[in-house]
């Protein structure tokens, strides 16, 4: 029945013929395409890899048939407002989320509500420890700052951005033209749509699409279980399986008289939706056919070996060894004081979590000697550079490539290490606000100008303040400071190199003096400070220890590494589009999926556990409760088992959510995800929701560069188990009682 295909939705009699017309055609056309392929074909890796625009669907619909797809791909994405990309959500600025009934209520990860939770929470209110369950819509918390976006149309506007440019143009003008080209674009279809309206590249600038969507800014907290739920498991489980994690949270759309986007009111609403995803709630196996539907981040999939080479051995290796330095210092304050920990779990799970994934990238790239591989694919690359002639500069590029990259190791090396160690210290980043500050001093504002305009940045650092501690960040800096100093003594400014043997070469004892001395740490001295400021008042800022040391940091960037760094870019920018329009043009008829770059995306894939090596964990691809409660700990705080989740499963209180006497937790399939995917919806065959994506497997985080059938698997949360907490545990079945669940 149609009520069973993909989303609940209100639909008219005319409608539902329509749709019904559609599922008999696509019956027929599904049984033809099968015949076709044959029911017994080998299952290629290849047809798990890739994160598809939605528009490019109807050319991967055969193989999405063939892997166990039970809906026309129009069902997926459509232009006409009934696609499934109309309850898929941008959530925040690099998160998705799902809407789950007609009232507009969101589910997204945990982790991605995790800055919004600490911005409400309080010694008094710790969301953290008790978590937090709406029982009403009256209770429900505003959230200020958080978005939640959905996409209503994809058009390709590339004849539009670089129609008429000329190959022979240089890349300066070709992006003058594209850009002004690009506002003009917005300008007008968001005058003709009414909607927000965004034009973004993909395949490296070789095309360009634009993105209509609506921007909903009135987001209210509904669900969130205490850490002891939501992020079991810790640092200890981040990026590995099995994983035991309930990362999970639930938000509500509210708009305006009109269901259209508007700021914050008492009186708004909840959004009424007509698209939300349907709930399966009888399961799944191993082979199943799912699919992940969301806004991945960031991928490299067309990199050069040279730069994938960095990543291995220059870049991965300096952010680890910084943020192992800082996560200590943070991981030692935040337990031996609550209110820091407040203050700092958010930022804490954020270093941590790229600290964490980068290892795991490290070590999978290397096991798969995907820099090799890269060097072999280059090799083929060349060779039909080589025997084409439609295009004489494909011939050069690998060299090219090798020549603009090859000396760039010890710059590359430099500026990474600024970035995680000098820039990394909190008090660095408030000198660089207060060089905003100076700036502003020196320019030709009005008093009120200038007035407004401090009072913005006060603002703007009182929101700093409030999850900050001076002393944390002392131990930080010397920590920093010191891994800075031993590593790159080429490098380091004269300056910075000064203040410290001034200090009589101790880095501690300077950290001490400069924090000290320094106005910048103390947030009633700032305020003090910006309240009565006036143009002529530079001399605190000029004179401030740390301040000193951000300006002598930009002095040698802007001599040394950005010059240099400014050039390599520039050069890899260009080839970079030329390699991938040489890809592009080698593959034939095949079509290439672009970069993940935050915009909506579509991959698919298998229930299953991990294949590679010889660990016992290949053949699970399924957690449960009974896993989480064998895993409790005392005397580990992200191994502490809630007391009533203990209590329900000793009491077998499970409902309807169990399965085989156990709820399920987690599990695994070889969807191709990224960043931006955590709470993206995992869809079985006929689009229900079955699960939430949250993170990849360790080694599998390669991914972004290198996609390995062996061992790239994304995790998500049993929906049984989100639903389960939400009721049992939050005792909040009001919310179930929104939702369309399904039984088969």
């Amino acid at each position: 029945m149609i009520k069973d295909m993909v989303l609940s939705e209100k639909v008219g009699v005319k409608d539902m013929k329509s749709a019904r017309i559609q599922e008999i055609f696509f019956r027929f056309t599904q049984m033809f395409v099968l015949i076709t392929l044959g029911l017994t074909g080998s299952y290629s890796a290849k047809c798990k890899e890739g994160m598809w625009v939605p528009t490019m669907l109807k050319t991967r619909e055969a193989d999405m048939l063939r892997e166990g797809l039970q809906i026309p791909t129009e069902m997926l994405y459509n232009e006409t407002g009934t696609g499934l990309n109309n309850a898929v959500v941008l959530f925040g600025k690099g998160c998705t989320g799902e809407i789950i009934s007609d009232k507009g209520l969101v589910l997204t990860n945990h982790h991605c509500g995790y800055g919004s939770a600490q911005r409400l929470s309080s010694p008094d209110k710790d969301y953290f420890a008790y978590g937090f369950w709406a029982m009403h819509n009256d209770e429900e918390l505003p959230c200020p700052g958080l978005t939640v976006t959905i996409v209503r149309k994809l058009i390709d506007v590339t004849a539009d951005v670089l129609g008429g440019i000329a190959d022979t143009a240089s890349d300066k003008l070709r992006d003058s033209i594209a850009s002004k080209r690009i506002l003009d674009l917005e300008a007008k279809y968001r005058k003709n749509y009414a909607t927000d309206a965004m034009v973004k590249p993909y395949y490296q600038g070789n095309k360009y699409w634009m993105i209509l969507s609506d921007t909903y800014s009135d987001i209210r907290l509904v669900g969130f279980p205490p850490n002891g739920i939501g992020a079991f498991g810790g640092d200890d489980e981040n990026w590995v399986w099995p994983r035991h994690t309930g990362d999970f949270s639930m938000f509500r759309i509210y708009a305006g008289k009109d269901n259209k986007p508007a700021p914050y009111a008492k009186e708004n609403k909840p959004f009424k939706a007509d698209k939300f995803l349907e709930i399966k709630v009888s399961g799944y196996k191993k082979g199943d056919f799912t699919l992940v539907y969301g806004f991945p981040g960031t991928t490299n999939e067309y990199t050069y070996s040279g730069e994938l080479k960095q990543v291995v051995e220059i870049t991965d290796p300096i952010a680890i060894a910084a943020r192992t330095a800082k996560l200590g210092v943070w991981q030692r304050h935040m337990t031996a004081d609550r209110s820091i920990f407040l203050k700092y779990t958010s930022k804490y799970a954020g270093v941590a979590n790229g600290w964490k994934k980068w290892q795991g990238e490290i070590k999978g790239l290397k096991d798969a000697d995907a820099v090799g591989h890269k060097k072999d694919f280059e090799n083929t690359f060349d060779a039909w550079a080589q025997q084409q002639t439609k295009n004489k500069v494909y011939m050069s590029l690998i060299s090219r490539m090798e020549k603009a990259t090859a000396p760039t190791d010890s710059i590359v090396y430099a500026d990474q290490l600024q970035r995680e160690t000098v820039t990394g210290i909190e008090i660095v980043q408030i000198a660089a606000i207060a060089d905003k500050i100076l700036g502003c001093m020196r320019t030709n504002l009005t008093d009120s100008a200038f007035t407004d305009t401090v009072k913005k940045i006060g603002d703007e650092l009182a929101g700093f303040y409030k999850n900050y501690d001076a002393p944390t960040d002392k131990d930080v800096f010397a920590a920093l400071m010191k891994m800075y100093f031993a590593a790159s003594p080429t490098y380091v400014s004269p300056q910075i190199k000064d203040a410290l043997q001034n200090a009589g070469g101790n880095v501690q004892a300077w950290g001490d003096k400069i924090y000290r001395t320094s106005v910048l740490p103390y947030t009633e001295k700032m305020a003090t400070m910006l309240k009565s400021l006036r143009k002529s008042d530079s001399a605190w800022i000029t004179g401030d220890p740390a301040w000193k040391i951000f300006i002598a940091l930009q002095r040698a960037t802007k001599s040394t590494i950005a010059p240099q760094l400014s050039e390599y870019a520039k050069e890899m920018k260009y080839l970079r589009r030329l390699y991938m329009e040489g890809q592009m043009e080698m593959a034939g008829d095949k079509t290439l999926y672009p970069d993940a770059n935050l915009t909506l995306r579509v991959a698919y894939g298998k229930v299953g556990g991990i294949q590679a090596g010889k660990s016992k964990k290949q053949g699970i691809y399924q957690t449960t409760l009974g896993d989480v409660v064998a895993l409790d700990d005392s005397t580990k705080a992200s191994f502490k088992v809630p007391q009533k989740l203990k209590e329900l499963y000793r009491s077998k209180d499970f409902g309807r959510w169990a399965e085989g006497g156990e709820v399920p937790v987690a599990f695994t399939a070889s969807n191709h995800t990224t960043g931006g995917n955590s709470g993206s919806p995992v869809l079985d065959s006929r689009g229900r929701l079955i699960g939430l994506n949250f993170d990849r497997a360790f080694e599998g985080t390669m991914s972004d560069y290198w996609f390995s059938e062996k061992v790239c698997r994304n995790i998500a949360v049993d929906i049984r188990y989100v639903l389960f907490i939400t009721e049992r545990f939050g005792g909040c079945g009001r919310l179930i009682d929104e939702m369309k669940l399904i039984e088969d």
